[in-house]
This record gives C-alpha cells, structure tokens and sequence, in this order.
C-alpha cells in the first residue's frame, strides 16, 4: 500500500504540478505587491482617491456597502492587466521568436528551358514542346 503511494507521489507529473502550485503563490504574492504598492497608488494620483470603501447607499435601513466591492473589482482588474502586459504578453513574444519556420518543401516541378512551361522534375522531356531536359534537377 505505501509502495503505491511513494509510486504516486514520485511521479512527474505530480512534483511538477507542486513546484507549480510553490511557484504560483509566490507569483501571486509579486503580483498582489505590484498591484498594492505601484499600480494603486499610481491610480490614487490621477484619480485622487485609492480607497473606494467608504462609497454606500441605503435603501430603506439596509445600507449596501458597495466600495469594498469596487475595490475588489479594481484590484481583479489590476492583477489582471500587470498579469498580461508583464507575463502573457513577453511570454508569447519569447515563445514566437523561439519557434522556428518549416522548411520550404523540395520542388515538385521544374520550368522547361525552352518553352517555359511546367513539368515534373523528373521528366526528361517536356510535354509541350518536346525538348529534352535535365532529369531531377529544377531548370534556372
């Protein structure tokens, strides 16, 4: 039974998906700090005003205290925007500069050189006119 699990356990798939559990929280933690320290407080000078959880309305004696959700709101969309201008988006470039072009594929046919048409490469005649070409070699 523990031999299963040590089998489980060692395996690469879950050690990946641990290193990658370890690694996104403390991305999280980078981001939640970018978002808290650089991007609020940048919004805070342009706007005036970085805390919006005082903002309420009250309908009959309910009061709704709305601000703590535009907070959350706001934050969502900051980590989600410092997530895709400074991960997604370097990580696809990257990732499209690394992808290499196929390679062309070898030329099925060749021009005649006298009569310019197109022919096997193989052909060691051609089927319009009937001069004689080089066999596998595409014409210049």
């Amino acid at each position: 039974m523990l031999s299963g699990f040590k089998q489980f356990i060692l395996r690469g798939n879950v050690v990946d998906l641990a290193v990658g559990v370890v690694i996104g929280a403390a991305f999280g933690s980078v981001v939640t700090a970018l978002t808290k320290d650089l991007l609020t407080p940048l919004i805070a000078a342009v706007v005036g005003k970085p805390d919006f959880s005082a903002i309420s309305f009250t309908i009959g004696n309910t009061v709704f205290p709305i601000g703590d959700f535009i907070n959350a709101a706001v934050s969502f969309l900051l980590i989600a925007a410092a997530v895709y201008f400074f991960v997604v988006t370097p990580i696809n470039a990257l990732i499209s500069r690394m992808r290499k072009a196929p390679a062309p594929a070898d030329p099925t046919t060749k021009k005649c050189p006298e009569c310019l048409s197109e022919i096997p490469i193989d052909a060691r005649r051609c089927a319009h006119c009937a001069q004689p070409v080089k066999v596998g070699m595409a014409a210049d």
